[in-house]
């Protein structure tokens, strides 16, 4: 996936707006994820050990959202059009504004059923149809390909082959704490942010795959 600067570029752009999603809602929700869903299945059992049943079923309701998300990317990927991944960055675009609105108008629970679920539909954005794709909301596979281009790199192999994958780690960490600190600001207006960019985004690719009918 990460194989021409456009797309190394496209993925760190796209794993920072998943950071500072991430940043927001973590902060809103006190300890819950918006796009780590390997968080919210640690923090499910652990509420379940500890019979905290309402908790678990908050976390288990995440998980749903981002599933369902997930699922509606992959079947704009399915629809084969040159043009899904400016489509899946529009509807995103268009499920974090709707957010941002809820937000603005008293439905704190629509706002963050919309955030979740834009972020599980990011993910189809490097999705290969009938296949897998690259994680942009999460980067503990890319933290892996690090270590193991790394030792690729220590026994002959490209010597820096690990370094898109950092930067795809490093590009989520910078978006969390941009996203962290908005959100301070301004509480959960901070998506308003997001869905800009997400909306941007959707317009340049769509030039692009123009330019090359």
């Amino acid at each position: 996936m990460l194989d021409s600067r456009r797309n190394i570029m496209l993925a760190c752009v796209l794993s920072a707006l998943a950071g500072y999603v991430d940043g927001v809602g973590f902060l809103y929700l006190g300890g819950l994820f918006v796009s780590f869903m390997s968080g919210n299945s640690t923090r499910m059992g652990v509420e379940l050990a500890r019979g905290h049943l309402d908790a678990a079923a908050e976390a288990l309701g995440l998980i749903a959202l981002f599933v369902a998300g997930a699922a509606c990317g992959s079947l704009i990927v399915r629809s084969r059009s040159r043009y899904c991944q400016c489509w899946i960055l529009l509807v995103e675009g268009s499920m974090l504004a709707g957010a941002a609105l809820c937000h603005l108008y008293g439905v704190p629970m629509a706002a963050i059923a919309g955030i979740v679920m834009a972020m599980g539909l990011e993910n189809a954005v490097f999705q290969i149809e009938g296949g897998g794709g690259l994680g942009l909301t999460y980067v503990t596979g890319a933290l892996v390909k690090v270590g193991q281009h790394i030792a690729i790199a220590l026994t002959g192999g490209p010597r820096f082959g690990w370094v898109s994958n950092l930067l795809l780690w490093a590009a989520l960490v910078a978006g969390s704490a941009a996203g962290a600190w908005v959100y301070l600001q301004v509480n959960l207006g901070a998506i308003w942010f997001a869905a800009a960019v997400a909306f941007g985004l959707s317009a340049v690719l769509a030039l692009g795959a123009r330019r090359k009918d």
